[in-house]
């Protein structure tokens, strides 16, 4: 799932900036080529931001009592995103069926560009049209705590996608998280790297240098499944990354300094773009990529049997069900769970076009066909 700050006004240019110069200036590596290898299996459980159990998606319904009372209480609703991708897109189309299905009307959607200023100002406006449930994820979690506490005020249920401002917690200020199986997305994207790379070579390593809690413990556990899975390949370079803007300059930069590589986890799909523009700049077809979300760049790279080796799906317009479906709970009361995860799936050259469909409930465009 791709929850991804683009601004350094929303989470810190400074860092970003220094991670960048730290890159470029040769000090990308850590451990000096220290082996990934983990011989304790890792554990496939997790907790959300305020220690929040999972609980699985298929547990979250409405009886048709309960969507009754809904649909005569004549609620609206708002989004509140993050950014405009093509998940978010999905997530959206996934919330407003399920919204026309509880008679739900939407009044309004925005997106923030990953800047934590505007989604501020986005919940000001929003707040105006006087929403009964607003849908969103935060840019910044700490920011956030500030700007949605006139929502919080006013009574309106928030109901999140994975990342909740700081400190809000599940039937307090908000009604529950709607997320995925984040260990697992980690997984995957190690076992798919390591298949792509014949179990054994060096790797690249780029995290998501930021604290959210969800992408923080996905890149742990492809870090330690990888470990784990394939001892014989190794971790000869990690960089972090707040903007996805620059993993461009940071694969360069890793890629000059170990010019061995032979694979590369990203944090997510768009982020991934800028890996790949240097992976072709530099014209290192051999090296193998894997990534989060499903993105039509990437997908099409995949098919076409480039640089890209996998990448993990969400589910896309499941989770925005179940977000709409958990603002029901809301609306009448009725306690949700803390929060509500599914089951991801891996997207490979071969499955590709069913994750596609499994994800966005759509055929995948010409390009990821193939054709």
């Amino acid at each position: 799932m791709n929850f991804r700050p683009r601004r350094a006004a929303a989470l810190g240019a400074l860092c970003a900036l220094a991670l960048l110069v730290s890159a470029c200036g040769g000090n990308s590596d850590k451990g000096g080529g220290a082996p990934s290898a983990n011989r304790t299996q890792p554990s496939l459980t997790f907790a959300g931001p305020n220690g929040e159990s999972p609980t699985a998606a298929d547990q979250l319904n409405l009886t048709p009592e309960e969507i009754g009372k809904i649909k005569a209480g004549t609620y609206t609703a708002a989004f509140v995103w993050h950014e405009d991708s093509a998940l978010v897109k999905a997530v959206e189309a996934g919330a407003r069926k399920q919204f026309e299905k509880l008679g739900i009307k939407v009044l309004a959607t925005t997106s923030a560009d990953f800047d934590a200023a505007k989604q501020a100002n986005n919940v000001q406006t929003v707040l105006a049209q006087n929403p009964s449930v607003i849908v969103t994820i935060a840019v910044d979690p700490t920011s956030a705590a500030a700007a949605f506490k006139p929502a919080v005020d006013k009574g309106t249920k928030l109901v999140v996608m994975t990342t909740p401002p700081k400190g809000y917690k599940a039937g307090q200020q908000i009604v529950g998280i709607v997320t995925m199986d984040l260990t697992a997305m980690g997984k995957l994207n190690a076992e798919m790297l390591g298949k792509a790379m014949g179990g054994k070579g060096k790797v690249g390593y780029l995290y998501h240098d930021a604290d959210f809690w969800f992408t923080n413990q996905r890149d742990k556990a492809f870090k330690n499944w990888l470990g784990y899975l394939y001892p014989d390949i190794k971790i000869v370079a990690e960089q972090g990354f707040s903007d996805p803007a620059r993993t461009e300059d940071i694969a360069n930069a890793m890629l000059t300094q170990n010019p061995d590589l032979n694979g590369v986890y990203v944090a997510w799909a768009t982020a991934a773009d800028g890996v790949l523009a240097a992976l072709r700049q530099q014209g290192r077809k051999d090296v193998k990529v894997v990534t989060n979300d499903l993105e039509a760049n990437q997908a099409a790279d995949l098919v076409k049997g480039g640089n890209m080796a996998g990448m993990v799906n969400n589910g896309s317009v499941r989770v925005g069900e179940g977000l709409a479906t958990m603002a029901g709970y809301g609306l009448i009361g009725k306690q949700a769970p803390a929060m509500v995860v599914g089951t991801p799936k891996a997207a490979t050259k071969d499955t590709v076009a069913d994750a596609w469909r499994d994800d966005y409930n759509q055929d995948p465009p010409a390009s990821v066909l193939g054709k």
